[in-house]
């Protein structure tokens, strides 16, 4: 018999057992067994080895390779920096405690218990220990990687130049230094509680720390183990409360004011502030007391130190702040917290970029009495836009598409553009590829046959043609017009989100035209070569298709396209930027260029307060259209600039990036960080120039913030008074707000008309105008990004966006055209509603489109007008305004002062009873209405035309025939109706 060796255990050795021998598997099986093991450990390590390869590959054919490079090595050094940093604090403890153990002297019931663990675990203490170790070290090197944006701003930080009011410290200490200590303090909190742990289970496994035991429940070695930790871990404490003394100055709170306050309020500074030094103070004399214990080897003072200072806490850190802000700021609040609010309504102007805003009295009546004056300023007070690129873009795809396997952005773009020597506002889209309309799906077709979209198309943005269709100025296929020559393929895109291989055997449709279809292989460089079979098997894995491995369709030449939308373009290469939701075309030099907006964010600007990038971009078009997306969705940011301009080329994919904002402390702290990869300002070509613009979401974030910054007076900020709100977009029933309009226009201190971002403001729950605010959007003028606002006068009421479009809806005339309009199986779709400050006054106009006949995209039918009380509802924008400023416009009763209720301020419903006579009239509508819709079956505007004038009549005679009937036209219809006001209206088509 074989002999049994047993050992007695001995400072935790064990006994190893008897060794049986148990039945092995076949040398067959375990060959095979092996292989798999081996396949399986090679199919996972290409498949890490796919995604890192085809990361690098992309960032080279982008000539960015050194982004990717700065930021694996940054992650990688923090990774393994960190991980081994814990590795080595948990497994040092582990070691020591294990090391410390007492000799094994009479076992106590608790001692023979835990020896059966001791026994089990010794064959394998070596291993365990380095699981364990590897374990944590793991975790925390991966968490560490992820803070590689934290490293980079700490360690290439830039001066602000500025310095807070409260501890005057630059700003960049806040933004840059504060969060990576905040970082390290959390690590070493971390490290110190894992250690903590581990070394207490370890004492505890081995004797050092007893629970049930007779005698001392520790022995000295281990009480001098873990006071030690408990020192390390206290004295991190005192960091804490040293570092939260900053924290102050960029702590959000709720205030009655605003629910994103930033910064010191008066119970901060004169409770928090003090106490958090008290409390720092407390914790450097509790850690040392913990030290101690290595000479007097007992915890009573350390346990008496630490209970103090956890009642410190709960008095000094709690208590008293509570007492203050009771006894002291609530009875005279305004005057305590009033310093305080200045401090924080220049920080927030300042980060926000709206410390130059201008607010300006402004009467919201016309100043003159002199009709034909008025009408002759129209012209130069706005080019007034009446093509809605919210609105045309069904417009656009039906007389333009051309083919299936095309399309147009839900929302086109809004640019200017030269025409016989005059720049004009133009709306603008790309005949982009459409997936959906490929005639036959299969992989060959989706990724090499159907590649690329073709040309842009334009359009007047103030004008249309006789037949209310948009009067190109760019059109067909291939595209011509005012534009020039240009490279017409679009590869890169908004709608491009899959991948295209090209270049290779594979031709690709190129267009088609009265002869057939033209094919093209791709020219550029753009892209990844496929030649190499491991490129080829790497993108196979990578994007989880085999045939890119075998297929025949590749071969010399192909290039994989992917990446392929500007915002991601843009993204990928500058991962510290955050990109504008709308991209937009722009045809320069030749080429089509996507032009993207990007911004640097902080949220440590001290004393600003903060705002949600997802909250403050969306609007009624981000509502509806997942084109146009929201920034940055949860991001909380209290300092943003537009700092770079980005193009990405349509053809080549090729992106730049421009400094924009040369003074912005955060782009110059990324460029130190990623050196060549922005280019200077002055590298931006004139024509690009002509084509940039004042971003929408920067607009948005800024007038979301002026609803209650434009206040620069502390008191009349805490008092709420003048706190304003962005009004719904009366146009639909998503409830959002109106979006920003871009307009060519003159606010009353400029000169000449230049292109305009606008928007209007209402007082905080009420639906009258307080406000409207423009920002200078054209770069080629002086004070381009200068914000301009005209505060309209509180003892008076005007009008805002709502009751506007109520007083359309209310007026008999228009609503009966357009019941109308809306007859039979056709839709009426409300354009924009434009706002023009006009000589003291407010010129509101809005285009009408009909939907119907069957025809299946809007045309522009009526143009509304409504100034002064005076309200027109035309063919054409010229008659309409003709009718207002000539008299002839319909009056309108201006609406209550109070509550917000849609209809309020309205003229009540005529009386159903009716002469004959306006029976007449109507039924004569009716007929002209049903002539002008079968007009428009056969395509015959002429007809059309004739049926819109007797229309017109018969609807005057109409109002003429009424009792009081003044035999104006009247109608409006510019606004898009409310829902509560016209139940048949949906929300608008597209937008």
């Amino acid at each position: 018999m074989p002999t049994l060796a047993f050992q007695m255990p001995d400072r935790g050795g064990g006994p190893t057992g008897p060794r049986i021998r148990v039945g092995r598997p076949s040398r067959r099986v375990r060959t095979l067994l092996m292989t798999l093991g081996v396949l399986a450990v090679l199919g996972m390590v290409f498949t890490m080895f796919a995604g890192f390869w085809t990361d690098w590959l992309w960032y080279r054919s982008v000539n960015y390779s050194s982004v990717f490079t700065t930021t694996l090595w940054t992650k990688v050094g923090l990774f393994f920096v960190f991980g081994l940093l814990m590795a080595v604090a948990v497994g040092f403890n582990i070691w020591l405690a294990h090391r410390l153990r007492p000799p094994l002297s009479a076992m106590s019931m608790e001692q023979q218990n835990l020896d059966r663990y001791r026994m089990g675990i010794a064959p394998y203490k070596k291993w365990l220990l380095l699981g364990i170790t590897a374990l944590v070290g793991l975790i925390a090197g991966a968490s560490a990687s992820s803070q590689w944006r934290t490293w980079l701003m700490w360690v290439n930080g830039v001066s602000f130049g500025q310095k807070d009011p409260q501890f005057h410290l630059d700003v960049s200490f806040y933004a840059f230094d504060l969060p990576w200590y905040r970082f390290l303090l959390g690590f070493g909190f971390a490290a110190t509680i894992l250690g903590l742990i581990a070394a207490a289970l370890t004492h505890y496994l081995y004797g050092g720390l007893r629970i049930t035991s007779p005698g001392a429940r520790a022995t000295a070695a281990a009480t001098g183990h873990l006071s030690v930790l408990l020192g390390i871990f206290v004295a991190l404490k005192a960091v804490a409360y040293w570092l939260d003394r900053y924290g102050l100055a960029v702590k959000s709170s709720d205030f009655k004011a605003t629910d994103s306050w930033t910064g010191l309020r008066y119970v901060d500074a004169n409770a928090y502030l003090p106490a958090k030094t008290i409390l720092f103070c407390i914790a450097v004399i509790c850690a040392l007391l913990f030290f101690a214990t290595l000479w007097r080897r007992t915890w009573q003072l350390p346990v008496i130190g630490f209970g103090l200072m956890v009642l410190s806490a709960i008095l000094i850190g709690g208590l008293y702040p509570a007492i203050v802000q009771k006894f002291q700021v609530q009875p005279n609040e305004q005057a305590k917290e009033a310093p305080y609010v200045e401090k924080n309504l220049a920080a927030t102007r300042e980060a926000y970029g709206i410390g130059d805003s201008q607010v300006t009295d402004y009467p919201g009546t016309a100043t003159t009495k002199d009709q034909a004056k008025l009408r002759d300023d129209v012209a130069g007070a706005a080019s007034i836009r009446i093509m809605d690129p919210n609105i045309v873009s069904p417009t656009f795809q039906q007389l333009q598409q051309i083919r299936n396997y095309y399309a147009f952005p839900t929302n086109l773009d809004v640019d200017r553009y030269a025409k016989d020597g005059k720049e004009q506002d133009t709306v603008i889209g790309l005949r982009e590829l459409n997936y959906n309309g490929i005639p036959k799906r299969n992989w060959i077709n989706d990724h090499f046959r159907y590649t690329h979209g073709y040309g842009a198309v334009a359009a007047e943005g103030t004008s249309a043609d006789s037949g209310g269709r948009p009067a190109f100025t760019e059109s067909d296929l291939p595209s011509k017009g005012d534009l020039g020559t240009y490279e017409q393929r679009v590869y890169y895109g908004e709608r491009t989100t899959t991948y295209s291989i090209v270049g290779g055997p594979q031709k690709e449709i190129d267009y088609s035209d009265d002869s057939g279809e033209k094919t093209y292989s791709y020219q550029g460089d753009s892209g990844v070569n496929l030649d190499n079979p491991v490129n080829r098997a790497a993108y196979a894995v990578a994007f989880g298709e085999p045939q890119i491995l075998y297929s025949g369709a590749i071969g010399e030449g192909s290039r994989i396209l992917y990446n392929r939308t500007p915002k991601e373009r843009v993204e990928a290469i500058a991962p510290w930027l955050t990109i504008d939701g709308d991209a937009y075309p722009a045809v320069v030099g030749g080429r089509i260029q996507w032009i993207v907006d990007a911004y640097t964010t902080t949220n440590g600007y001290p004393y600003a307060s903060r705002t949600t990038l997802g909250d403050t971009t969306a609007d009624s078009l981000t509502a509806t259209n997942d084109q146009r997306t929201v920034v940055a969705q949860q991001n909380q940011v209290n300092y943003i600039r537009n700092s770079v301009k980005a193009t990405v080329d349509a053809y080549s994919g090729e992106v730049k990036l421009y400094q924009w904002d040369t003074q912005d402390p955060v782009l110059k702290t990324w460029m130190k960080a990623f050196p060549d990869t922005v280019e200077p300002r002055s590298e931006i070509s004139q024509e690009l120039m002509d084509h940039l613009r004042y971003p929408q979401d920067l607009f948005k974030v800024q007038r979301e913030l002026l609803t209650r910054y434009h206040v620069k007076d502390a008191n009349t900020f805490l008092s709420g008074s003048e706190v304003w709100q962005v009004p719904d977009d009366p146009t639909n029933k998503t409830g959002e707000t109106v979006p920003p309009y871009y307009l060519s226009m003159r606010m009353p201190d400029q000169q000449n008309q230049v292109f305009s971002l606008t928007t209007t403001f209402t007082p905080n729950g009420r639906d009258n105008l307080s406000a409207f605010m423009a920002v200078n959007a054209d770069p080629g003028t002086e004070d381009y990004g200068k914000i301009r606002i005209l505060k309209l006068p509180t003892s008076t009421t005007v009008s805002g966006p709502k009751q506007v479009q109520s007083q359309f809806n209310s007026q008999q005339d228009i609503a009966e055209t357009i019941r109308l309009l809306r007859g039979g199986d056709s839709e009426v779709e409300y354009g924009n509603l434009l706002t023009v400050p006009l000589d003291g006054g407010l010129l509101y106009v809005e285009p009408v489109y009909v939907r119907g006949g069957g025809l299946k995209y809007p045309l522009l039918r009526k143009v509304l007008v409504t100034y002064g009380g005076q309200t027109a509802f035309e063919d054409t924008l010229e008659q309409a305004l003709d009718k207002v400023f000539g008299g002839e416009g319909t009056p309108v009763e201006p609406p209550a002062d109070e509550g917000t209720d849609e209809d309020e301020g309205t003229t009540p419903p005529p009386s159903t009873e009716q002469p004959s006579t306006v029976q007449e009239a109507l039924n004569d509508a009716q007929k002209a209405f049903e002539a002008g819709q079968e007009a428009l079956k056969n395509n015959d505007w002429e007809a059309y035309g004739r049926a819109q004038k007797d229309l017109e009549d018969a609807l005057r005679r109409a109002e003429a025939a009424q009792p009081g009937g003044s035999g104006g036209s009247g109608g409006s219809g510019g606004a898009r109706s409310s829902p509560s006001a016209d139940p048949g209206s949906g929300p608008r088509a597209n937008s």
